[in-house]
């Protein structure tokens, strides 16, 4: 598969993951998909490239324009009717479940990776495709924390995505992130953005426990993580 049909498919895949409405078999067998298509990648970047997060951020980068984020309108009718405050709140406590799902699917996978000694090598992969997942649904967070709020920008998709990840790294909304609407991610945010993904991919180690403990510590790690994020970007949205 070219370079350029694998990044399709992985931006298929990751959006397919974003969308909460999956469900386990589903989820997992997106997971491992996820993790077949990420092993090219590595095999490419090198070998130590499964656990850095800097390749994963250039992944995450390539993808973010594919994220597909809902309007105000399709959020209310989705939501029953919640708006402001009451609708935040509301995906911030979904993102959290699927994030959570994510965690639980991820550590179970891991868990089959620790049975069976021959595959064990992909295990790093594994925790890389939830890594990419779950800043996926929480780069969908916060674009949509951004809509509910009337603080979405109104610019290319390329200058948005670049911007929602710089948003996401920083943990403030796009106004008070300093990075302005570049059409890519300029190179102090890079590195600001690469440090973020670092961080998450050791907070997701822990679905490396064997049997099912990574899926029980991979599901709270994700639901923590995510509740944070959001709480903390809705903090700032709600400040003006």
């Amino acid at each position: 598969m070219s370079g350029e049909l694998a990044r399709r498919e992985i931006g298929e895949v990751v959006g397919r993951l974003t969308t909460g409405e999956i469900d386990k078999g589903e989820r997992r067998r997106l997971l491992t998909r996820l993790t077949a298509l990420l092993a090219g990648g590595a095999r490419a970047a090198g070998a130590r490239a499964a656990v850095t997060g800097g390749w994963l951020a250039d992944v995450i980068a390539d993808i973010a324009p594919s994220i597909s984020v809902r309007d105000l309108p399709t959020l209310v009718e989705q939501h029953d009717g919640l708006a402001g405050a009451a609708l935040a709140d509301e995906l911030v406590r979904r993102a959290s479940l699927a994030t959570a799902a994510v965690g639980a699917a991820g550590g179970a996978l891991t868990a089959a990776a620790f049975a069976a000694p021959p595959s064990l090598i992909v295990a790093p992969l594994k925790m890389a495709a939830e890594t990419v997942a779950v800043v996926a649904i929480e780069l969908k967070l916060v674009a949509e924390l951004h809509v509910v709020h009337g603080r979405a920008p109104l610019a290319p998709a390329s200058q948005v995505a670049a911007a929602y990840l710089q948003s996401w790294a920083s943990r403030t909304p796009v106004a008070e992130s300093g990075a302005g609407l570049a059409t890519v991610v300029g190179a102090v945010a890079k590195v600001q953005l690469r440090r973020r993904v670092s961080r998450r991919l050791i907070s997701n180690l822990s679905t490396m426990v064997p049997f099912l403990a990574g899926a029980v510590a991979g599901a709270e790690v994700n639901r923590r993580e995510t509740r944070g994020l959001g709480e903390a970007m809705l903090k700032r949205l709600r400040k003006g």
